[in-house]
């Protein structure tokens, strides 16, 4: 075939395809073709140049952002929210919304929801969800202990419950503070046949939804009565540690700071979250860039759902150090 007659071949398929909407099989059958070699034809438009693809972004779109994130920290998915830098509770609003659709866009048969207490966004993400169709047989099971202070607890159980009902599945409490008065304590409470059956479900999670803390507690774990003393803190900071998840604290390079307060916590351990097969931080905002940089070099999420700020902070590493 001539060069000219090869081009203009080409050009017609891919006009017939990409300006007419034709499919490959309609296009094959019109012109005489298989489709396997109008496949290769298109294929070979690309390379030629006939054919150029070209994504326009929408305003307010990060994909650049996202996809740096995923290769630098080796995350199955991120997903950066455009928000405000200077409002800390709007951007818990934005990327709780977020957070809801994609739960309402993944969640699949037979899944078992772990969600930890006391998350601002995560609450954020319930409120901000829309109901789920029957049968897809989910359950949902908190992974950090949702007794506290009487007059927060109901977010605890709100969080859980709430999200229960938008997915029409059922739902586990685990019915124990997240921090206890001592290790004692927490051995007596994990013998509780209703936290037993609460801590059996961790190792069957498929879709952990966690909040990231810095150090400085949050308003609402602070009104929950689940934190540790101001010295207790203190001692963490000088262990290294700048954030936790369920409570479990780590350093700026990602590893655990074991303490004996690990002792009297009461939620999934960070070792065992790692395993999760969908992990998702949802956390953002200046107050945490440390503590959610520190959460994916230890592996302990592999979705991030954040702020662009925050996302522009996580790929310029050196800035956080």
């Amino acid at each position: 075939m001539a060069r000219l007659d090869e081009l203009r071949l080409l050009t017609r398929i891919s006009r017939l395809y990409y300006v007419q909407g034709l499919s490959q099989a309609t296009i094959a059958s019109q012109l005489d073709l298989s489709q396997a070699r109008v496949s290769r034809l298109l294929q070979r438009a690309e390379r030629e140049g006939i054919v150029r693809i070209t994504i326009s972004t929408p305003r307010g779109v990060y994909a650049d952002l996202e996809e740096e994130l995923q290769e630098i920290y080796g995350l199955k998915q991120a997903i950066v929210v455009d928000c405000t830098d200077d409002d800390e509770d709007q951007i818990v609003r934005d990327i709780g919304a977020a957070a809801a659709y994609y739960v309402e866009t993944t969640l699949k048969q037979n899944e078992v929801i772990g969600i930890s207490s006391w998350s601002a966004a995560l609450l954020a993400m319930v409120d901000a969800m829309q109901p789920l169709p029957k049968g897809l047989n989910a359950q949902v099971v908190q992974i950090l202990g949702g007794v506290g202070n009487p007059a927060a607890e109901v977010h605890a159980a709100r969080l859980t419950q709430r999200l229960a009902s938008l997915v029409a599945g059922s739902a586990t409490f685990l019915p124990a503070p997240g921090i206890v008065g001592s290790c004692e304590a927490r051995e007596i409470l994990m013998g509780d046949p209703y936290v037993c059956e609460s801590v059996a479900l961790f190792g069957r999670v498929t879709l952990a939804l966690v909040g990231i803390g810095a150090l400085e507690p949050s308003k609402l774990l602070l009104s929950s009565g689940n934190t540790f003393s101001i010295e207790e803190l203190a001692m963490l900071q000088r262990a290294g540690a700048v954030g936790d998840i369920c409570l479990h604290f780590f350093d700026s390079d990602g590893k655990p700071v074991i303490t004996p307060l690990d002792e009297r916590v009461i939620s999934m351990p960070l070792e065992q979250l790692k395993r999760v097969k969908r992990s998702v931080g949802v956390a953002g905002g200046q107050r945490k860039q440390l503590a959610i940089r520190g959460a994916l070099l230890g592996g302990f999420i592999n979705v991030l759902i954040t702020d662009q700020f925050t996302a522009q902070a996580l790929i310029r590493r050196t800035s956080l150090r």
